[in-house]
């Protein structure tokens, strides 16, 4: 039996349900070992949320309602959750410079420490999976998830405005 054969054997062995079943497992697999190191690296509080959201902040901050935006949020939920970085000392909420009714949220230098060791911990989570499956094997699995995604494979996530910087 060819490869592809064995292969096209192996994909109707499984049902539909399981792929986004298997890619929530990987994905809190990940998530799930990234907070737990974190809170040995003193950031017991820190949350899945946090991390995106301080992402969404960018490196000069937004407002309740751009956070709303960025996050695909309302505003009550970005309130809530800029609310929640707050208490946790990832921001702080200044007034906004040209506009007295509003408010600027920003990192704190906990929020962006915080950011940094998660980036850390990913590499070291993405070698380990390179260990498990092989580097080509990893590499053939990130491009075949952003394609999946609707990005092309190769572009950074650096490049969407507001996030990762």
């Amino acid at each position: 039996m060819s490869a592809r054969a064995r292969q096209d054997e192996r994909v109707s062995e499984r049902f539909g349900f399981e792929l986004p079943l298997l890619l929530l497992g990987a994905f809190r697999a990940i998530i799930d070992e990234l907070h737990a190191e974190l809170a040995r690296l003193g950031h017991p509080g820190a949350r899945p949320l946090h991390g995106f959201a301080l992402q969404a902040l960018g490196p000069d901050g937004v407002t309740i309602g751009e956070l709303g935006r960025r996050l695909g949020v309302s505003k009550q939920a970005a309130a809530k959750t800029a609310k929640n970085l707050e208490e946790n000392g990832y921001a702080v909420r200044a007034p906004h410079p040209d506009d007295g009714r509003s408010a600027v949220l920003t990192r704190t230098e906990l929020g962006t420490e915080m950011l940094r060791l998660s980036a850390l911990i990913f590499e070291r989570q993405r070698e380990h999976w390179a260990e498990l499956l092989g580097g080509e094997r990893l590499s053939t699995l990130e491009d075949d998830l952003a394609t999946l995604a609707g990005r092309t494979p190769g572009i950074s996530m650096n490049e969407l405005p507001g996030w990762f910087q």
